[in-house]
């Protein structure tokens, strides 16, 4: 087998399922006719998701008030969108098992993950978008292909990691020198092969080289900004031990006040852990 991203995703698909449940409910999105009765019947039809998402929907989190005890009532609550967001999360996060602990310790991962996710929909929403769930979805994905990596060639991942921290560089020029690519050249592939949305794609390939997005450049730039902060803030661990290095251009078309970064960041340790406590299997 040559080794190129496309080559890992397709030996990966055996092993990781695409996330089905969301597929099918974006179908019923796009659907006019389709109904919160019918979303709510497909989540229902798996128990232990639908358990998941009203433990998730209960949480500080989202600090309602009152419980929600049933997939119809959360669906009123929070909306079918943003529902439908938490289903591809919970599924992306149980999609992969079997990683070496001795590579990456797997809760710290997706700690960084959920961290970036949430710091990535409240800079969305400091920069003034209203739909803020695909931002958070696109900081969860943004190191998706590091776990390909870690689960296919374990090997050179892992040389990758060492000529990391022992040549004090980030770990994806690591790998583009080990490998002759990066996680994030496989995070796109993993992303189209799951037949996700562009934007996603875009937001893997691009959030630590944000100048060439092609099309969804402020989804990038946003998710790159994220990853940064949340490196910098030490909240959960991707593999890598530096913080990337920021690209003046992404903060300039963000156009944000630096003021605010401290906040966001207070608004994510006050949360990541509870996230990381109800989506992640110990």
């Amino acid at each position: 087998m040559a080794l190129t991203p496309d080559a890992l995703v397709n030996k990966s698909l055996e092993l990781v399922s695409p996330p089905n449940t969301y597929t099918q409910l974006d179908a019923l999105m796009q659907d006019p006719n389709s109904s919160a009765d019918d979303i709510s019947a497909v989540i229902n039809t798996d128990p232990a998701l639908a358990t998941r998402l009203l433990k998730v929907v209960n949480s500080p989190f989202y600090g309602f008030p009152s419980q929600i005890s049933t997939i119809s009532r959360a669906i009123t609550i929070i909306g079918t969108r943003e529902l439908i967001h938490l289903v591809l999360a919970t599924s992306v996060i149980n999609a992969f098992s079997g990683i070496p602990s001795s590579l990456i310790n797997m809760t710290e991962f997706w700690r960084h993950s959920l961290a970036t996710a949430v710091a990535a929909k409240y800079l969305a929403k400091a920069c003034g978008h209203r739909a803020t769930e695909q931002f958070f979805i696109a900081g969860l994905l943004h190191n998706i292909g590091s776990l390909i990596l870690y689960q296919s060639v374990p090997e050179l991942a892992r040389e990758a990691i060492n000529s990391s921290q022992f040549g004090n560089g980030v770990i994806y020029e690591a790998e583009q020198r080990v490998l002759g690519f990066n996680h994030t050249h496989v995070g796109q592939e993993l992303i189209k092969a799951w037949r996700l949305p562009k934007s996603l794609e875009e937001a893997a390939r691009y959030h630590h080289d944000p100048s060439s997005a092609e099309e969804f450049a402020v989804e990038v730039a946003v998710v790159h900004i994220a990853d940064i902060l949340c490196s910098a803030a030490q909240l959960g661990h991707s593999g890598d031990n530096h913080v990337p290095p920021l690209d003046p251009a992404a903060w300039d078309l963000l156009n944000l006040n630096e003021d605010i970064l401290s906040t966001i960041t207070q608004q994510v340790v006050e949360q990541v852990d509870v996230l990381t406590a109800l989506l992640v299997k110990h």
